[in-house]
């Protein structure tokens, strides 16, 4: 049998209402501290919640800025990011200088050997080592913020922190193992198997094929998300376990080669009646989707750090080569079409800067509910960084193109201004690629509805549960619908704080941040109204009401710690001047989605995508040859010993 029909034997057939109801049973369910982000996506502005903007302790932030101090000699003397780059490969001299200086164990505790940094410094310290190699930014980050660490922070047993944050924190490198070769978001159609054994139950043996495992081929660790059957005594479902790289039955048969992060130490790994002890287990059977998404709530942070350190760097190149390079009489940079870019870049990095601070120290307070705050700091972040990246090319012109190595062979100073573009463009699809950040966030900014309204729109509910359900919506609407008409946003003297004298005026930002976001909700609540069921197919309006919260909520971000600058830092008018132009800017593109709310092309181009896929386009294709080689779309990926090389390389 060929393998482009082998199939997969273990692959769950599962329908797309089925599908969703796995990853709504994974949702947390409940709000019990206040969230920012889902006020201002229900209409209201609560500005208590950020503002005054909340700090670190000075004990905390003296462990922080040591640590950094320390790491920043290490990427200065260390690191050389040309060489990972040339040779596709974080040497095993710089992974293990790491280890001693404690970066793998910057998120765990003291007590267990690791650095105890809070959020806001393990931020700071990614987009440091992230700006002199992002590959050695997404090892350490794997490492914590979605390997072995996480899980076990919130959800292992004392004797699972006991046996491995030790090990995690000084020697060993953890991954994280979900996707599969024909399993991307919709895990519910996950194959790798967890069977209890039958003697005496006291271990699981694992089969199935985990890709993009990033750190896999160097792990020691792995977390791995398997699916236990149903059974006497087992609960099954999707399961979380702690898997030893080095067990038997376990095989890298591939290392990963990508686009960028090309020191990324990214495979395939095969598990072959992998026996794993029952006490590897995290949490009860059935809870690996909800402890991965639960992981993924701080741990989404660690992207924007990175993404933050990226546009730091832009600016830097932008604002040196722009200086020095001139053209019709006066640097470049003073000609409005390259300023601009600089503009952007600038007011950007500020933003982006604001809404990860702010992110990180609400986790580190843990006094918020951050899970909408966390996804839209990956996926303004993400975003906003590709484009920032981007206009850095641009204004490098051909000198953007040509690599670093190639300007050095010629005698110019070696500036990787395309490599950060291809490192960057990876960071839309990890952790949950763009479209379904965009999901996932509507979700939970629909949640209020949903609750009151759920049964409204689903097909399997009785007349009587709608009829009730009627009611509690019609109770919700009338108390709520008459606060989104007028608010503080249309009161002239609102938010006088952030009107100081001698500085740019923010207070305006903050009342249209207000009016926003009532406007918002009733764009939300117009949409629920007229589509009602079908309102989860409409992804474009969905991205649509996504973006503009996330610019409302970075606009917001930058207002206040511009107001935290100005008390706390010399820097202070001119974090207010960055701020300005950043919530101008944003408003552009604000006033833009509302726009596209309401006119846009989504149902004509999905009568394309349908003409596409039916073949009616096929003469549009003609005139080319594809470069493609043979081969399935999608590898094979079923259970059985491997027939490849193991390529897996601990540190040494």
């Amino acid at each position: 049998m060929s393998l482009l029909s082998a199939p997969h034997s273990t692959q769950p057939k599962v329908s797309e209402r089925e599908a969703r109801q796995v990853a709504e049973a994974a949702r947390e369910q409940d709000w019990r501290k206040p969230s920012f982000a889902k006020e201002l996506f229900l209409g209201r502005f609560r500005l208590d919640l950020i503002h005054p903007h909340p700090l670190p302790s000075d004990e905390a932030a003296q462990r922080g800025e040591e640590f950094l101090a320390k790491l920043r000699d290490f990427c200065e003397t260390k690191i050389d990011g040309a060489r990972i780059e040339r040779e596709a490969l974080i040497p095993d001299e710089v992974v293990n200088g790491l280890k001693e200086l404690g970066a793998l164990g910057m998120k765990i505790d003291t007590k267990y050997g690791g650095l105890g940094l809070t959020q806001v410094y393990y931020n700071k310290a990614l987009a440091l080592v992230g700006s002199a190699n992002p590959a050695i930014g997404a090892l350490l980050s794997a490492h914590q913020s979605i390997g072995v660490p996480q899980p076990l922070k919130l959800f292992g047993t004392q004797e699972q922190r006991d046996a491995f944050l030790p090990r995690c924190a000084r020697t060993d490198i953890s991954a994280f193992l979900l996707t599969e070769p024909d399993v991307g978001s919709d895990p519910a159609r996950l194959a790798t198997t967890a069977v209890p054994d039958g003697d005496g139950g006291d271990h699981y043996v694992l089969d199935g094929v985990k890709l993009w495992t990033t750190n896999g081929v160097v792990a020691d660790l792995l977390v791995v998300m398997a699916r236990v059957p149903k059974s006497e005594g087992h609960k099954g479902g999707i399961t979380a376990f702690v898997v030893e790289a080095a067990a038997e039955g376990v095989t890298v048969e591939n290392r990963n080669a990508f686009m960028g992060l090309r020191g990324l130490e990214n495979g395939v790994t095969r598990f072959h009646q992998v026996r794993v002890p029952a006490a590897n287990r995290i949490g009860p059977e059935g809870a690996g989707l909800k402890i991965a998404l639960t992981t993924l709530n701080t741990g989404r942070l660690s992207l924007p750090a990175m993404c933050v350190g990226a546009g730091k760097w832009c600016l830097k190149i932008a604002r040196e080569w722009s200086s020095a390079r001139e053209q019709w009489g006066r640097p470049v940079a003073y000609h409005e079409a390259v300023g601009s870019k600089i503009s952007f870049i600038a007011a950007t990095t500020f933003a982006l800067e604001a809404v990860l601070d702010l992110s990180s120290q609400m986790a580190d307070e843990d006094r918020n509910d951050i899970r909408i705050e966390a996804a839209l700091a990956k996926l303004y972040g993400s975003e906003m960084a590709c484009l920032m990246a981007d206009e850095l090319v641009q204004i490098r012109g051909g000198r953007g193109f040509e690599t670093a190595e190639s300007l050095a062979a010629r005698g110019e100073r070696a500036v990787p201004a395309e490599q950060i573009l291809r490192d960057l463009r990876i960071n839309r699809i990890f952790e949950g690629s763009t479209e379904i950040m965009h999901l996932l966030i509507a979700r939970e900014a629909v949640d209020a509805h949903l609750k009151v309204a759920g049964d409204l729109i689903d097909p399997d509910k009785t007349l009587s549960d709608k009829a009730r359900a009627g009611a509690a919506a019609g109770a919700f609407y009338a108390r709520w619908l008459p606060k989104l008409v007028a608010g503080p946003g249309q009161l002239p003297r609102s938010y006088a704080d952030f009107n100081p004298a001698g500085h740019a005026d923010l207070s305006g930002h903050l009342r249209y941040v207000e009016r926003t976001a009532r406007k918002l909700a009733r764009s939300t609540f117009y949409a629920m109204s007229r589509w009602q069921g079908r309102m989860e197919t409409k992804q474009g309006f969905l991205g649509r009401i996504v973006d503009i919260g996330a610019e409302l909520f970075a606009m917001s971000a930058a207002c206040v710690r511009a107001e935290l600058l100005r008390t706390t830092e010399e820097y202070g008018r001119e974090a207010y001047q960055l701020a300005d132009t950043f919530c101008r800017q944003s408003r552009i593109r604000v006033d833009e989605l509302f726009g596209r709310l309401w006119t846009n092309t989504d149902d004509l181009d999905g009568k394309v995508v349908k003409g596409v896929l039916s073949g009616t386009y096929t003469w549009l294709e003609q005139g080319v040859v594809d470069p493609s080689g043979d081969g399935p779309w999608i590898a094979d990926a079923t259970p059985g010993p491997s027939t490849r090389e193991n390529v897996h390389r601990p540190i040494r």
